[in-house]
């Protein structure tokens, strides 16, 4: 008679369990370089619009948007920094700032996970590394 060799049902909810356990510990690092990974992201962006308004400084003699505050209008962004950002931004808001001469800056906001918020200035010698303000910076 032949025997047929198969998993017992211990074997298996033993096997589940530890798949459990690794899951359980793995999740936790990986919440934490999904917000790094999207951090870089707003940094990317943010030094593209650094650039481009340098460009758009120079073709028009004024920052974009011209004294005034553009928010989360990535299309109007993309149309005139002539950039190609998503339009459909889920991670972050950008807004651009021009009302004051002297401290023009774009800001990336978090949509959750605590609203951190990066910002960087356009006008040229100011830093181009964006400052990170809120809960959750790095």
């Amino acid at each position: 008679m032949l025997k047929k060799k198969s998993f017992t049902l211990i074997e298996i909810i033993i096997v589940v369990i530890i798949i459990a356990i690794l899951a359980a510990l793995a999740l936790p690092g990986f919440d934490v370089t999904k917000e790094r990974t999207l951090d870089k992201e707003a940094k990317a962006n943010l030094l593209l619009i650094q650039a481009a308004e340098k460009i758009y400084k120079m073709e028009h003699d004024t920052f974009y948007p011209s004294g005034e505050t553009a928010t989360s209008v990535i299309d109007d962004i993309n149309s005139y920094l002539k950039l190609s950002l998503p339009a459909n931004q889920v991670n972050w808001t950008y807004s651009l700032d021009n009302t004051v001469v002297a401290s023009e800056k774009g800001t990336a906001t978090r949509v959750s996970a605590g609203g951190r918020t990066w910002t960087i200035l356009f006008p040229p010698g100011s830093s181009d590394i964006p400052a990170c303000t809120g809960t959750g910076c790095p």
